[in-house]
């Protein structure tokens, strides 16, 4: 594997850590900070292995789900005109941050929802398809 390209679980980590950075800046009274999870697939079932990876990157970082943070989990069930609903849904809980899984496209409809909660998101490429020169 080439060095410069970035492997699938750096990305998890990384978003995970990216989407942890909210509440290191702000202080949270007595309530435990929540992450808003916005997915268009129908449950975590479909991909064990990055939900897994994403819990390790927050507890790389010190948070633990249930512990010293939540995470409100939005699934789409494959259907995408559902997605606008589930976004207004996590900025009214509210969430200190909305994980935006599924690319640009998605971060676009979360961003849609709300001006001040911080969205992350991440944009894999194929490595045939993109060089890192």
């Amino acid at each position: 594997m080439n060095s410069r390209c970035v492997n699938r679980r750096h990305l998890i980590r990384l978003a995970a850590g990216a989407a942890a950075w909210p509440f290191a800046l702000r202080a949270e009274n007595a309530a435990i900070a929540t992450i808003g999870f916005l997915d268009p697939r129908s449950s975590p079932d479909t991909f064990a292995d990055q939900i897994a990876g994403f819990h390790r990157g927050l507890k790389d970082i010190g948070f633990v789900d249930k512990v010293n943070v939540a995470i409100e989990y939005a699934w789409g069930e494959d259907q995408f005109e559902r997605l606008p609903a589930l976004a207004a849904e996590l900025v009214r809980r509210p969430v200190a941050v909305i994980v935006a899984c599924g690319g640009s496209h998605l971060a676009m409809v979360a961003k849609s929802a709300t001006t001040t909660i911080p969205i992350v998101f991440a944009v894999a490429f194929r490595r045939s398809t993109f060089d890192f020169a």
